[in-house]
């Protein structure tokens, strides 16, 4: 590995993965400047091997996923920011895919950083989903548990009443 390559911080990938159509994506300006190519070379780049990017890989937003995205970003001037297409979006496998296709040191490395964040990102997804059917399943027994302790008390109510109903009974031993 080359000391030339720097390493990006994973909080500047992890702010670059947008969820749209119910998956995680990078959007090829972003992954540009992480590669440290512009945004037209990658898209040749793309466009030349269009075989390996099949849609599940990379598809182009449409018009409105490309009106939502900006507004995410808060982009005001789309002429300004080089955003006159609607980009490119790559799911984990058409990142890992970009590698392919960008046969460069640094893009190379970086892939290897992003894979990473996606690994992590997927890991955290499934805790969260682990502690999602914990906390379901508590909810069960604190619900179930409620049943029990108003029957509880039901039942010493019962208890309660049939003691008021009980008459007093003649007592027993010497009479005054």
């Amino acid at each position: 590995m080359s000391d030339k390559i720097s390493i990006i911080p994973d909080d500047t990938v992890i702010n670059k993965i947008y969820f749209i159509r119910n998956q995680k994506v990078m959007i090829d300006r972003d992954l540009a400047t992480l590669y440290g190519v512009e945004t037209r070379v990658l898209k040749q780049a793309v466009r030349r091997n269009l075989n390996r990017f099949p849609e599940d890989f990379m598809f182009e937003l449409s018009k409105v996923e490309f009106e939502n995205w900006r507004s995410q970003i808060v982009i005001s001037n789309s002429e300004k920011m080089g955003l006159r297409y609607a980009p490119m979006a790559f799911t984990e496998h058409g990142v890992l895919m970009l590698s392919s296709v960008l046969n460069s040191e640094k893009a190379i490395q970086t892939n290897i950083q992003i894979m990473r964040i996606f690994t992590k990102t997927r890991r955290l997804l499934s805790d969260n989903s682990d502690l999602r059917i914990d906390f379901e399943m508590m909810k069960k027994k604190i619900e179930n548990q409620g049943k029990n302790i108003e029957l509880v008390f039901q039942y010493v109510d019962e208890l309660m009443e049939k003691k008021e109903i009980t008459a007093e009974r003649e007592k027993i031993g010497y009479k005054k």
